[in-house]
């Protein structure tokens, strides 16, 4: 790897940290103003911040495990960093989609298991509801996650696409 591929791929990562330090500072913020009941609605109806533990994963799957189950997410969520910071070394600098995908995952992961390892819970605090409709609470780095997940996906469908055209104008060519 050159010089210019290492300091651009450690541009992403310090994206990554930043991510990471919004994500912690967001969760502080909350535990220490919102912590003990308090609520801030930012739109009447729709948006507003609360605090909430989850000692579970994604909308609060697994949360019942007690400590077996906080040290079990915690070794899946390191395992699952270490893959993705695997996957960012070996992607090519010319795949800018898929290394700011993976440095969102990254901070993702990074942010929950930190609350994971620290207080044995993941602090959620974004709370959007709509009528009677109400999503689960989140943070910061499970829209890092979300992003970056949906990233690798168009990456995924833009990639499939171009090789469907590539294959059909090879096929134009040879047939021509």
């Amino acid at each position: 790897m050159d010089r210019r591929t290492f300091l651009w791929k450690l541009a992403y990562l310090a994206i990554a940290g930043g991510a990471f330090m919004i994500d912690q500072v967001s969760k502080s913020w909350v535990a220490h103003s919102l912590r003990f009941g308090g609520e801030k609605a930012v739109v009447s109806g729709f948006l507003s911040f609360a605090y909430a533990q989850n000692p579970g994963v994604a909308f609060s799957m697994f949360d019942n495990q007690g400590d077996p189950g906080r040290w079990g997410l915690s070794v899946v969520a390191g395992v699952a960093g270490v893959l993705v910071l695997y996957f960012f070394w070996r992607t090519p600098r010319a795949d800018d989609r898929i290394l700011g995908a993976l440095a969102l995952l990254l901070a993702g992961i990074g942010g929950n298991l930190c609350d994971r390892l620290r207080l044995g819970f993941v602090i959620d605090w974004i709370d959007v509801q709509f009528g009677n409709w109400h999503y689960p609470t989140f943070n910061i780095a499970d829209t890092c996650i979300c992003i970056g997940a949906g990233l690798l996906l168009l990456d995924i469908v833009f990639s499939k696409k171009k090789k469907l055209a590539d294959q059909s104008a090879s096929k134009t060519e040879a047939a021509a």
